[in-house]
């Protein structure tokens, strides 16, 4: 028996089932001779249940009828996705025809790979990223997560874009990106960098720019990590998964929570902002098949790090790298606030003894370089005894030799940028604090 549409509000379309109500996550079609897919959400007592409208489709109107499909958003999946850029639907965004046709493979966005029973942790495998300041403070260990934190306008795509650039060349492992709620001009220069480097051929992109709806925006993230786990479980390959911007994730749920009326929390997000953030990440995971290891921007707005869905999604990374704008203003790239940065993987058993005392000699200096700053303003540098005057001499070299010019500015600012092997960072740092 097919239901009927009851109430029209915004994106959310309330259908009456009498029976046979459909299922959580289920896309249902509308009867209005163009088959407009509705995804339900939720439902509730009476068999009423609220969906969402993927598409933004206009064409809906109360009594028409609603047919179940019994199946949720299926994308393709598998090396023909290799290359491309698809929504969140599946649907191709760069002007190539569309993924489809007998042999291709699809999956269900929503559905979950089965959980690993003997899977152990290998020993940690340190990833280059040719950033001095990254490989140092956060060294990128394969299957954790990194995080890059910083307001508007800080630099965070741009090292996102560096890292693809530098990682992707090595062609180890497939690389994924899944533009969330940023820029489309971002999105389009990411893909022109990529395809002017030779460097598509190991990616898979997904996009739901800030020109589409919330609720595209809330899964696009969803869609682009199941492809991931295809490739992880099925071919068994190490994945490269770099996701921006994940607070434009938790903004499309809330976009949603409010037009479902939903009561917010204290912080004035989702009720659900916890689960939400935690639904995503544990996706983001390895097992005995393979690995994914991801890098997320995060934005901070108004530039306030206590955000409560910063710090939600700050607790499930690894690493967190904090870009300051106080740091930007002074010409320094990337804009790292050497200070805020942390990572729980900056450890002798991970980066070994050498790299470990190397941190905890440059994290001290830096420290030492805060607090004397609101003295040299007060009395001048020249005060300082002996030792604090060569400790702040060092600092200053120290922030200097982790600026460095990115590869993927080049052809903006005609600079060559820079890459430099974790060795050749550990030597350069040896030479000012030794």
């Amino acid at each position: 028996m097919p239901g009927t549409i009851v109430t029209v509000k915004d994106l959310v379309v309330r259908a009456q089932f009498d029976d046979d109500a459909p299922s959580l996550n289920e896309l249902i079609k509308v009867g209005n001779g163009h088959d407009t897919e509705l995804l339900v959400d939720h439902l509730e007592p009476g068999g009423i249940a609220f969906c969402l409208n993927v598409r933004s489709d206009l064409r809906i109107m109360k009594g028409m009828s609603v047919e179940r499909t019994y199946k949720g958003i299926e994308i393709p999946i598998g090396d023909i996705t290799i290359g491309r850029i698809l929504s969140a639907l599946g649907d191709p965004l760069d002007g190539q025809p569309a993924i489809s046709g007998e042999g291709v493979k699809r999956k269900d966005i929503m559905k979950l790979p089965p959980k690993s029973t003997n899977f152990t942790v290998a020993k940690p495998e340190i990833l280059e990223t040719g950033i001095k300041v990254m490989d140092f403070f956060t060294p990128f260990v394969k299957g954790r997560k990194v995080g890059i934190i910083g307001g508007a306008g800080v630099g965070k795509t741009v090292l996102t874009m560096e890292m693809i650039n530098n990682i992707a060349r090595s062609g180890s492992g497939l690389s994924f990106f899944s533009g969330i709620g940023e820029r489309i001009r971002e999105g389009h220069e990411l893909y022109v960098t990529l395809k002017e480097n030779d460097l598509l051929k190991n990616t898979c992109m997904f996009f739901a720019q800030m020109n589409e709806n919330p609720v595209q925006r809330a899964l696009v993230g969803i869609s682009a990590t199941a492809s991931a786990e295809y490739f992880r479980d099925e071919q068994g390959k190490d994945i490269l998964f770099f996701a921006d911007n994940m607070f434009r994730y938790i903004q499309a749920r809330n976009e949603l929570a409010t037009i479902l009326d939903q009561v917010p929390n204290e912080g004035g997000y989702e009720p659900t902002i916890f689960s939400d953030v935690k639904v995503l990440q544990d996706r983001l995971s390895s097992n005995e098949n393979g690995s994914i290891t991801s890098v997320q921007t995060i934005y901070v707005p108004a530039d306030d790090v206590s955000d409560p869905a910063v710090q939600f999604i700050q607790h499930e990374m690894d690493s967190i790298i904090v870009l300051s704008r106080k740091v930007a203003e002074q010409g320094i790239r990337p804009a790292v606030d050497l200070n805020l940065t942390t990572s729980s993987l900056l450890t002798p058993e991970v980066v070994g003894e050498r790299h470990y005392l190397l941190s905890v000699q440059v994290q001290s200096l830096l420290q030492k370089y805060e607090s004397l700053k609101g003295i040299i303003a007060i009395i001048g540098e020249n005060e300082l005894s002996p030792a604090d005057r060569s400790d702040y001499a060092k600092a200053k070299k120290l922030i200097d030799n982790f600026t460095q010019n990115m590869n993927v500015m080049t052809k903006h600012n005609g600079v060559p940028g820079d890459f430099f092997t974790r060795e050749d960072t550990l030597k350069s740092i040896e030479e000012i604090v030794v």
